[in-house]
């Protein structure tokens, strides 16, 4: 019996690893996937020969990417969140109306998930997209859930991941970011000023239909020099006003 038959929460690891390397590169060769995960050729192309027949994997000659099956299940597991079906006609509308990038975002193990966007007529281009895994504490969303989380979870989060920094207006002190949550919480919405990226603003707005505590956030994302306080804030904390009592009466 070979080690990998005798370890299989060991080889389900190097599968994921396998899976994890391929998303990063786009695409690999065995050998080159074997010194990135540290296995061997053969046990590389094992995996992958395993993925292929399932359907997760495709081969393009000597190069091995990711399948769209991976699509099909993040699709559907999206497409069963009422979050999403209730929040996805705001964000869009949020979009046209300010014509700025606007987003839905979820906190999954201390980390926050895009599950939308929706891009107006002058949206900006970001790195982000569907699926996307950020850290809260950099973003106006991410600030908007962890503000109405308890003290102790904030703590575990930071814990956790810590608080890498990003630009020189990153958060990086617990201190500081639980003084900004309180502010978050005083005031009722979040801001990012340019925490993540230099030259972006967002502000978001927590979705809170129940309890006190944020199922999850809203934000609308424009460049620094066009985003209008205001304006958007009203806009922003509207939808998610509107999106708590379709969440709280549908």
């Amino acid at each position: 019996m070979s080690n990998e038959a005798k370890h299989p929460v060991g080889t389900t690891k190097k599968t994921l690893r396998l899976i994890e390397v391929l998303k990063e590169d786009e695409c690999g060769r065995v050998t080159e996937l074997s010194e990135k995960v540290g296995m061997g050729k053969s046990a590389v192309h094992n995996h992958l020969q395993t993925l292929k027949e399932e359907g997760y994997v495709v081969q393009n000659g000597d190069r091995y990417c990711l399948g769209l099956k991976f699509l099909e299940i993040g699709g559907h597991l999206r497409s069963q969140m009422k979050l999403y079906k209730t929040a996805k006609p705001k964000v869009k509308e949020m979009a046209e109306k300010t014509g700025e990038l606007a987003n839905l975002l979820v906190e999954e193990d201390g980390i926050g998930v895009y599950l939308y966007r929706s891009k107006g007529e002058q949206a900006v281009e970001l790195d982000t997209y569907v699926g996307h895994r950020t850290h809260l504490h950099y973003t106006a969303q991410g600030k908007a859930i962890l503000a109405y989380m308890p003290e102790e979870r904030v703590r575990e989060i930071i814990d956790q991941h810590g608080l890498p920094q990003a630009t020189p207006n990153t958060i990086t002190d617990p201190d500081e970011l639980f003084d900004e949550l309180q502010q978050v919480r005083d005031r009722g919405y979040a801001t990012h000023e340019e925490e993540r990226l230099v030259g972006l603003r967002s502000v978001a707005a927590p979705i809170k239909p129940g309890d006190d505590s944020a199922c999850g956030s809203i934000s609308i994302s424009a460049p620094s020099s066009r985003l209008r306080d205001d304006e958007i804030t009203e806009t922003v904390q509207s939808a998610a006003n509107a999106i708590e009592l379709n969440l709280k009466y549908s």
